[in-house]
């Protein structure tokens, strides 16, 4: 996600800078090459050495006659993109005001002037967060472009936001953003259908396909709905949904704003009517009527027929050329952009293994599921050019 990105990372003097250690991790771990900069009162915090292990690069906590804000966030400089995480009440108005009177700040000042991403990433006591002069900070560095990563408020304080949340921002605000000003549509996750007020009948999938597929489309600049069973998720307009029924009914209210739809969810085929009360245990046998579900992608191209579609097929018999053949007719049925299909026995893992399949043409992937969501989300910008 962030291969090739060097992050300057601004380090103010939040409680939250105990957290940035493990950030740099995280940004690294998804490619990125990252240096720190630090306040004074952050190092009263979080020391210089623990980020210099985390970035495995030396940290800038004065400036001096090696003019650092300008190598690191210059117009020529070594940055592609400033992260202040977390960033105080203090120093988002001094960003607001051209004050630079720490090295954070400073990096600030050169990089807007430089033209270079910023984002931004608050945490601070709640009463902070609201108060007017820092929201009124908050609106002017938007208007400059900045990329905010909202805070979790939660028991009195704005807290810093997840290691997601914010590599993700990250990676739109470096990025090329292929998919900017595109509304994607991601199916994620099982659904499923209850026989009684306590059972019900699902699947195995875990959704972490779809929430990666959801995920590299939003790093590259869409604007996402994902239609699930699991969380919300704050980089994305969530919707939460259990029956398949729930998740077309949901896929239809969001298609007519929608250019793409990239069904990765492993929908329930059957659905059975639910009984009002709970089924007794201790009969000999129990016989469930079971009726078939709509087509969430036969049914989305009837109703929208110009509509890009991307489809996912599971399997388990035959081998690559069976699954390839049944991809090409789930592409050929739905006229779907493409079609990746995979094994069912990647459900819950982390490394899955699949073939993209458009007409004649397949590919192969084998990898992270992240690095799936991200190959994903480059085909269907080309699909949508």
């Amino acid at each position: 996600m962030l291969e090739g990105v060097n992050v300057a990372l601004g380090v103010t003097g939040s409680i939250a800078a105990v957290k940035t250690v493990e950030l740099a991790h995280e940004l690294r771990r998804k490619g990125a090459t990252v240096r720190a900069v630090t306040t004074d009162a952050a190092e009263g915090i979080i020391h210089p050495w623990a980020l210099e292990y985390a970035t495995d690069n030396p940290v800038v906590t004065e400036l001096t006659g090696a003019v650092e804000h300008v190598e690191l966030c210059g117009s020529d400089g070594w940055a592609d993109v400033l992260l202040v995480a977390p960033a105080t009440a203090n120093t988002v108005g001094k960003m607001a005001a051209a004050i630079d009177d720490t090295p954070v700040t400073t990096c600030a000042t050169t990089a807007f002037g430089a033209g270079l991403p910023v984002v931004v990433v608050p945490a601070m006591h709640e009463p902070m967060y609201d108060h007017p002069g820092v929201l009124d900070a908050m609106e002017q560095l938007e208007e400059w472009g900045v990329h905010f990563v909202d805070p979790r408020i939660e028991e009195g304080k704005a807290k810093i936001a997840t290691e997601d949340e914010i590599v993700t921002a990250v990676a739109r605000a470096a990025g090329e953003n292929p998919l900017l000003g595109r509304r994607i549509i991601v199916t994620s996750g099982a659904t499923t259908e209850s026989i009684d007020p306590i059972r019900t009948l699902s699947n195995r999938a875990s959704g972490r396909t779809g929430r990666a597929v959801a995920r590299a489309c939003a790093a590259n600049g869409a604007e996402v709905v994902l239609v699930h069973d699991g969380p919300e998720l704050r980089w994305a307009k969530t919707i939460q949904v259990e029956s398949a029924a729930e998740m077309l009914a949901a896929v239809r209210a969001q298609a007519r704003d929608a250019d793409a739809l990239v069904s990765a969810a492993a929908i329930s085929d059957y659905t059975v009517e639910t009984a009002d009360e709970k089924i007794r245990s201790g009969q000999d046998a129990l016989t469930l009527e079971l009726s078939p579900t709509p087509k969430l992608l036969d049914e989305t191209r009837e109703e929208y027929p110009e509509l890009t579609l991307v489809g996912f097929k599971a399997e388990t018999e035959g081998d690559e050329t069976a699954l390839v053949e049944q991809a090409r007719k789930l592409q050929d049925r739905a006229d779907l952009a493409f079609v990746v299909g995979n094994r069912a026995n990647v459900m819950g893992a982390d490394e899955t293994r699949a073939v993209f399949v458009d007409g004649e043409e397949t590919e192969r992937f084998s990898g992270p599921k992240p690095a799936l969501g991200q190959r994903v989300a480059r085909r269907l910008s080309g699909e949508l050019t």
